[in-house]
């Protein structure tokens, strides 16, 4: 079937659309920002009118700061059938995030966000199987940091799973779940287990808390996915080597550390240790005047707030959380700043009402990432291509002898 020519531009409409030149139209092509196929004469390309319109739209001026921009043209763009974000929400194949937390398990957000239907990837007798090795080393770190404790017991996981490098995509599946007991188990220094993960979590964590399990199950499936942020990028970017899901996961526990990204959630509760215990109006004021960010607060997606953050501050605040926690400090900095909260203050607020010591937030946070990172992990290695972007030189020109002092 012949396809309009209205949906594509040669390689000048393209070029004077953007008012760029030539070269630079196959740099956004070679970094998949533009897709492009081979014109009907096959001497010449053309280009899609979507995409070279959306890439304009992009990178037209914003009277927004560029740190609140949702994407940034210089930046990968990837097509992805897992998830997407709006303002509503994470998506999930299809699927609101803030929906699906409201009744469902992190183990139901992974078939979803695996896409599988033929296999049970948390069935009863799909557990980790732990060498002798991973044991050892997981007894030697029971005291360091857990995301680091994971890291040591998964870099030695591959070897001892016959089947971690299958093909198949519910082969795929159902190493996917014997990584996320694997990297649950080992974060609470615990025996694997095919009871809930939240379950799991919240005996270890809270105990005595009546409300503590409901609590993490929403907050683990609120956190499974979101798109292509920098620690599920680095993921993507490990799997297009051809390497298995257990290596990948390493590669997000190590992306996910950064305090600009899963790291936040620590700085957010060193903000609600102090508040919590104070008058707010005058800390805010003073931090504030002094020009101070809140850690916990804004977000480069989400203008109007976090849907996943107000969720899950609702659901603390109807389990008897305090209300200064779960509203006050955040109107009082939105109004004072103008900036809404976010999934990280939420996740402090959770940490707080749970009596759990700082530093939890994170290892939450990479148990239930842990999902979305095989979702993606997965879908790259079905597209068996490498992601190699190409960069911008800015440097000296070429030719041009060192300047001696």
């Amino acid at each position: 079937m012949k396809k309009s020519a209205g949906l594509y531009l040669s390689a000048r409409e393209a070029s004077a659309e953007l008012a760029i030149s030539q070269a630079t139209l196959y740099a956004y092509v070679s970094r998949g920002l533009i897709r492009s196929e081979p014109s009907e004469d096959s001497r010449s390309h053309r280009y899609r009118a979507e995409d070279v319109r959306t890439l304009k739209e992009r990178r037209t001026p914003s009277p927004e700061p560029r740190g609140l921009r949702s994407f940034d043209a210089d930046l990968p763009v990837m097509d992805s059938t897992v998830g997407t974000i709006t303002e509503e929400g994470a998506i999930y194949r299809g699927v609101n995030c803030i929906d699906l937390a409201e009744r469902d398990t992190l183990e139901h957000a992974a078939t979803l966000l695996w896409d599988v239907t033929g296999v049970d990837p948390f069935e009863q007798d799909n557990c980790p199987i732990v060498s002798d090795e991973m044991r050892a080393v997981a007894e030697a770190t029971r005291k360091a940091n857990a995301i680091d404790r994971a890291i040591a017991v998964l870099a030695l996981s591959a070897a001892a799973d016959p089947r971690a490098f299958t093909r198949a995509p519910d082969g795929r599946a159902m190493v996917g779940g014997r990584i996320v007991r694997l990297v649950v188990a080992t974060m609470l220094n615990a025996k694997s287990s095919a009871k809930p993960l939240h379950a799991q979590i919240a005996r270890a964590w809270a105990s005595d808390n009546k409300h503590a399990p409901d609590l993490i199950r929403r907050a683990l499936v609120l956190l499974a996915d979101h798109e292509l942020n920098a620690s599920t990028f680095t993921v993507r970017c490990a799997a297009s080597t051809g390497l298995n899901l257990y290596d990948a996961v390493i590669a997000g526990l190590v992306a996910l550390k950064g305090p600009k990204h899963g790291g936040a959630g620590v700085l957010a509760a060193q903000l609600l240790k102090t508040l919590a215990n104070g008058e707010v109006a005058p800390v805010i004021r003073e931090r504030v005047a002094l020009g101070e960010r809140f850690a916990g607060f804004g977000h480069g997606v989400y203008k109007h707030g976090d849907p996943r953050a107000r969720a899950l501050l609702e659901a603390l605040a109807r389990s008897g959380a305090d209300r200064k926690l779960t509203h006050e400090i955040p109107d009082s900095i939105a109004e004072a700043t103008g900036e809404f909260v976010n999934i990280d203050y939420a996740l402090a607020v959770l940490v707080h009402t749970l009596g759990l010591p700082p530093g939890h937030e994170l290892v939450l946070f990479s148990m239930a990432r842990t999902v979305g990172w095989i979702a993606h992990a997965c879908e790259q290695l079905q597209h068996g291509r490498l992601i190699r972007p190409r960069a911008r030189y800015v440097g000296p020109a070429p030719g041009r002898s060192p300047v001696r002092a």
